[in-house]
C-alpha cells in the first residue's frame, strides 16, 4: 500500500475470466477474457484464472471497474451485466472465492472496492473435455460484445 494508505487506480476496467478450461462450458470465463485481451482495448486489462483466490484482491482494488466472467447453470441465454456488491465477510468456504468475497477482501485489505459486475454465461455441459456447447458459444459471443460495449462507456 502507498503511504497514504490508499490504493492507486491504475486500470479503468479489469475483466476477470475464471473457470476450468478442462471442463467444457466451465471454460467460458477464460475464453471471454482471452477475446477481450485480443481486442487491445485502451484502459482494459484482463486476468485469466481457474478460480478466484485471495491473491486477486490487489488487482481488483487497483481497478476502477471490474467485470467477473463465469459459467453458470441456468443463466439467461442473453448475457447481461449484473451488479455485484461486496460481501460482509472475507471468510472463504473453500480454496476458491466468489465475487462478493473478492470485493470484501479488496475493501478490507486494500481499502478500496471498485464498481463490479458479473457476466454469467449459460452452461449446459460441464464434463471433461475442451469443446463448448452451442449455448455456451453463443454466450461467449454475447459476453464479448457486451463487455466491449461496456468498456467504451467506462473509458
Amino acid at each position: 500500500m502507498n503511504p497514504a494508505n490508499e490504493v492507486c487506480i491504475d486500470t479503468e476496467l479489469l475483466v476477470i475470466g475464471y473457470g476450468n478450461t478442462l471442463r467444457q462450458d466451465d471454460s467460458v470465463g477464460p475464453r471471454v477474457a482471452e477475446r477481450i485481451e485480443a481486442l487491445h482495448l485502451p484502459g482494459v486489462r484482463t486476468l485469466i484464472c481457474d478460480q478466484l483466490s485471495p491473491e486477486h484482491a490487489e488487482a481488483i482494488a487497483h481497478a476502477h471497474v471490474v467485470v467477473f466472467v463465469d459459467a453458470m447453470r441456468g443463466a439467461p441465454r442473453h448475457v447481461r451485466l449484473q451488479p455485484v456488491k461486496p460481501g460482509h465477510s472475507t471468510q472463504l468456504m473453500a480454496h476458491a472465492a466468489e465475487p462478493p468475497t473478492m470485493l470484501a477482501l479488496a475493501r478490507d485489505v486494500y481499502g478500496r472496492v471498485p464498481q463490479a459486475w458479473l457476466a454469467a454465461i449459460p452452461a449446459v455441459r460441464l464434463g471433461f473435455g475442451s469443446g463448448v456447447s452451442v449455448v455456451a458459444q453463443r454466450g461467449i459471443d454475447d459476453a464479448t460484445r457486451t463487455i466491449n460495449r461496456f468498456a467504451a462507456l467506462v473509458r
